[in-house]
């Protein structure tokens, strides 16, 4: 599992840099802008309405199908696949309709704020936009059915024609018209989707048309619906913050979206790498009733995405604004741009790990078929977020609305973790606490010598060479103080390079 992980981690990164890239090429052209907010606004609103169902569905898929393959065999976990795809289809040609329709109310749900041409454009964007719900909804069951079958890579590489393909219409964008923008979108999540295609159908599937009869769709409809109810707060949440984001500040949304998209990146490279590993395998574990085995796997997970995405959060938070300013401003992206967008991704650095424990806790929980817990949890922290995002936005403006989600994730992580103690019994919380603080200890002492190491370098040198080294000094810093505090899961990871290069040797002398 381990190998795995660091393999999608590695290709993670290749990914997740390339999607940076995107990023900076929007900031350069549209910076903070009435342009980028609507731009945005237009991504969110399919995204959001095609995540209510095909994150409940496809969370659902994976053990489902686990359990399907074990009491029966493969052929009726393939048709159980294909009546999904089939339903997939449909709720996504509803939703189509439905957005057409009612574009502009839903464009005024989504960014009340948006007055004149920012709103009209908003709403020609959602129009050309909301033709990839088709493709985001099956990259959610192919994705599902690629981790069953242990081909974890491809969904690691999926990113990279999506991103390629945006990044060239942002230019087309500037230099012939707008709305290549928007089209640009949904021809990249097609590609998404075909890459995708190609492997599901290498793997053995073989789609039909036809919905036959199967009583595991009722049940995954059953398991489902928790999950697309904790998914729509989560979704509200979103919903409130860009609406609220609308009223603080002209280019609000896009600062959000910027820092959010730093937070995203290190999400995706740690967080995401880990669980799109670990998921189909304690499903596989519950499915055998191996809970001994279920808590371990979801105990070192914690363990290894405390390790790494700590030192992340607090070096963003020490280096937010050179950070920032080395990522994007360049172009349009001005000071007042870079002021506002790491301010917001300050804030966003405190719940970091908020995010990435509350994926694996959750995911822990859906292995176990059990989505209403996560959902009730869920509901709490998106109840106590739109309340302090009331409290903290006209006191902090949009830097109260990131304080307010990371605080309320940091919350619904602690209700996930009692809640799954209480399920599965003990997972050694004495021992991922102590790990905890030594870890936080360790990553204080880097995050003080970055913060110093940088402010003095910026006096000599230009940031695109002084952030770097500041980087390289912290993870020097780092690694010494971890050995120091001898934390246990440091020398199971260099036990198992070790072992993997001891291995690699020997081949190669039998070569």
């Amino acid at each position: 599992m381990k190998k795995t992980v660091l393999l999608i981690m590695i290709l993670s990164i290749i990914t997740k840099t390339i999607g940076f890239s995107r990023d900076i090429l929007l900031s350069y052209f549209y910076g903070v802008s009435y342009i980028s907010d609507a731009y945005l606004i237009s991504i969110t609103i399919p995204t959001v309405i095609v995540a209510f169902i095909g994150t409940g569905i496809a969370t659902s898929f994976v053990p489902m199908y686990s359990t399907i393959l074990k009491e029966r065999n493969i052929k009726s976990a393939d048709l159980f696949t294909n009546n999904v795809i089939n339903c997939i289809l449909i709720i996504c040609t509803v939703i189509t309709i439905v957005v057409i329709i009612f574009t502009e109310p839903i464009v005024r749900l989504f960014a009340s704020g948006f007055e004149g041409e920012q709103f009209n454009l908003t709403v020609t964007f959602t129009k050309i936009g909301v033709f990839s719900v088709y493709f985001a909804g099956l990259i959610y069951i192919f994705t599902g059915y690629l981790q069953v079958k242990n081909k974890f890579t491809v969904s690691a590489l999926m990113g990279i024609p999506n991103n390629l393909i945006i990044m060239l219409s942002i230019i087309l964008s500037v230099k012939f018209s707008i709305n290549i923008l928007a089209f640009g979108t949904v021809i990249a999540m097609g590609f998404q989707m075909l890459f995708l295609m190609l492997f599901v159908y290498k793997s053995g599937f073989r789609y039909n048309l036809k919905i036959e009869k199967n009583e595991h769709i009722k049940k995954m409809i059953a398991l489902s619906m928790p999950v697309i109810l904790g998914v729509s707060v989560n979704q509200i949440n979103i919903l409130i913050d860009r609406t609220m984001a609308s009223h603080v500040a002209v280019g609000g949304i896009s600062a959000l979206n910027y820092a959010d998209r730093i937070n995203v990146f290190v999400q995706g490279i740690f967080v995401l790498s880990i669980i799109t590993v670990m998921y189909p395998k304690i499903s596989k574990m519950a499915s055998e009733n191996n809970i001994n085995g279920l808590k371990n796997s979801v105990s070192g997970a914690i363990n290894t995405i405390n390790l790494l995405v700590i030192p992340v959060s607090i070096g963003s938070m020490a280096l937010a604004q050179p950070l920032v300013k080395l990522l994007f401003g360049r172009g349009v992206f001005d000071t007042q741009a870079v002021s506002m967008t790491s301010e917001v991704l300050f804030f966003y650095s405190l719940g970091m790990v908020g995010f990435g424990l509350r994926e694996v806790l959750s995911r822990a929980f859906y292995a176990l078929q059990d989505t209403k817990t996560p959902a009730i949890n869920a509901a709490i922290a998106v109840v106590l977020n739109i309340f302090l995002n009331i409290l903290l936005a006209p006191l902090l403006g949009i830097k109260g609305l990131a304080l307010s989600t990371s605080i309320s994730a940091m919350f619904c992580t602690v209700l996930l973790f009692v809640s799954l103690r209480r399920k599965i019994g003990s997972m050694g919380i004495n021992k991922i606490f102590i790990s905890f603080i030594k870890i936080l200890i360790s990553s204080l002492v880097m995050g003080l010598v970055v913060k110093i190491s940088c402010e003095f370098l910026l006096s000599y040198i230009h940031e695109s060479l002084s952030l770097p080294i500041t980087v390289i000094i912290g993870v020097i810093v780092y690694i010494i103080a971890i050995y120091r505090m001898r934390i246990e899961d440091v020398y199971i990871i260099e036990n198992a390079i070790k072992t993997r290069f001891k291995t690699a040797k020997n081949d190669n002398r039998v070569k």
